[in-house]
């Protein structure tokens, strides 16, 4: 899992500045809410949890043949940005 530092929020400072921590996931499509310095939950902006929703639902209309070849093809794609 990649958390970049900016996206990271604090549980009590979740509770105590929600607005803040609203705004940060608007901004970074995510926040990462972490408690006990674990992760323990994700804030979605709209926009980012339409986009995964949406990847999901095709996702879950393919066939398991079709997924591995999706998942064949990030594995891929994510070695590649690497090297």
């Amino acid at each position: 899992m990649n958390i970049v530092t900016e996206a990271i929020v604090a549980n009590s400072d979740m509770i105590k500045n929600y607005k803040a921590c609203r705004e940060k996931a608007e901004i970074n499509g995510k926040v990462f809410v972490f408690k006990n310095n674990q992760p323990d939950a994700v804030l979605f902006s709209i926009l980012e949890y339409e986009r995964i929703s949406g990847i999901i639902e095709y996702l879950g209309s393919l066939e398991e043949e079709e997924i591995a070849k999706v998942t064949d093809n990030l594995k891929r794609a994510v070695e590649t940005k690497i090297e």
